[in-house]
């Protein structure tokens, strides 16, 4: 069986780059911000369209997208399972590049969150799966998902509301360094206990902003990696996973689900790297909990300390692993999956640009859930 650990440092990014701006944008299509987003990672680059020749996407399938920008690659791939999907096309990408199938490959993202600009509807069909299990007993949207799980953690282990408030307040406080970041001003953990209960313990500010952008990556051969204007971030570890699709399915609601069991340990195998290795993070924030989730599940902390690591702070400007440095999904942006913004950090983390900069950062992890918990993914990345 081949081994992955030679895929590692076979492959990096070249490209990166979001949309021009991201909020509240109704005066773009999803398509138009698929397209924005290819054209600045491929500015960002150097190339052009004609020199893509494998795509990945999520949202829109792969022939929407190529049909819109006007090529024909000889590699595709739409794998779709929410947020995470980005760090999977990466993982992908590595695989396809080293097995030949293409040479350099475009992965966007754009959603139209907020304003639903060529956006389909939500919800699914009475005969679905959620149709008939969980939507006749009042789960309807991510926050009432979401607060399952989190209220079970909070019955084993003990974790508070004031822990999770604390994920929002450190957050907060690296978008306060970010001028693109949506939300700006500080907050308190008693701003975030006094906000508007939205399905408990969520309240408004435990839960991720909803917006409108995209953003996009290139991805090439180690041979080439360095042929390029910015230097390449390499993808040193890649790991990705699935396990149901209703909430109600989890295997252990304590848990960033079983998948994460699979996909942490493969992409510190893959990297030949352990926690100590990691200098930078991005924990998917749809809500306050998932990082705390991530933490615990990705081994940085045992099961139920995610809350009081948090709580002290560790995440924040100056604290032991500096994460979501943009101002994540709680205050940057949201566009409903929020996995490309995450890579997007950790790239510029690495390559020196980010407007809340740290110094001397060499390997950063990005880490991310699809759906509801649903589908796992992680990416170790690196500068050297």
């Amino acid at each position: 069986m081949p081994d992955s650990r030679n895929l590692s440092h076979k492959a990096a990014i070249v490209g990166a780059a979001e949309t021009d701006t991201v909020g509240v944008l109704p005066d773009r299509s999803v398509l138009q911000l698929h397209a924005e987003s290819a054209f600045n990672a491929l500015a960002d680059a150097g190339l052009t369209l004609d020199d893509i020749d494998g795509v990945a996407t999520a949202g829109v399938s792969p022939a929407q997208l190529t049909e819109y920008l006007g090529i024909m690659p000889k590699w595709i791939d739409g794998t779709a399972v929410g947020g995470g999907s980005f760090l999977i096309h990466v993982g992908h990408a590595v695989a396809a590049i080293a097995a030949g199938y293409c040479d350099t490959v475009l992965i966007t993202h754009g959603e139209s969150g907020r304003s639903r600009v060529g956006a389909g509807g939500f919800g699914g069909a009475r005969q679905s799966m959620s149709g008939q299990f969980e939507a006749p007993y009042g789960v309807a949207g991510p926050p009432s998902m979401f607060s399952v799980p989190i209220a079970r953690h909070m019955k084993v282990y003990g974790t508070t509301e004031e822990q999770l408030a604390a994920v929002s307040v450190a957050t907060r406080q690296w978008a306060q360094q970010n001028p693109r970041a949506m939300m700006r001003d500080p907050i308190t953990i008693e701003d975030v206990l006094s906000s508007r209960m939205i399905a408990w313990p969520l309240h408004l500010l435990n839960c991720c902003l909803v917006t409108d952008g995209g953003g996009a990556l290139i991805v090439v051969s180690e041979e080439r990696a360095n042929d390029f204007p910015k230097k390449p971030v390499w993808v040193l570890g890649r790991g990705e996973s699935s396990q149901h699709t209703n909430i109600s399915q989890m295997w252990d609601f304590t848990e960033w689900t079983a998948a994460a069991k699979i996909t942490g340990p493969e992409a510190f195998r893959m990297a030949g790297l352990d926690q100590s290795a990691i200098q930078h993070a991005m924990f998917y924030d749809a809500f306050s909990h998932t990082p705390i989730y991530a933490l615990e599940a990705l081994g940085f902390v045992g099961p139920g300390e995610g809350g009081p690591w948090f709580a002290e702070m560790n995440s924040a400007p100056g604290g032991k692993l500096p994460m979501n440095t943009n101002g994540g999904g709680l205050s940057y942006t949201h566009t409903g999956m929020y996995g490309m913004f995450a890579i997007q950090e950790s790239v510029r983390q690495l390559r020196g640009e980010a407007p809340a900069q740290l110094d001397n950062v060499e390997v950063s992890m990005v880490h991310a859930p699809g759906g509801m918990f649903s589908a796992t993914s992680t990416l170790i990345l690196g500068n050297q």
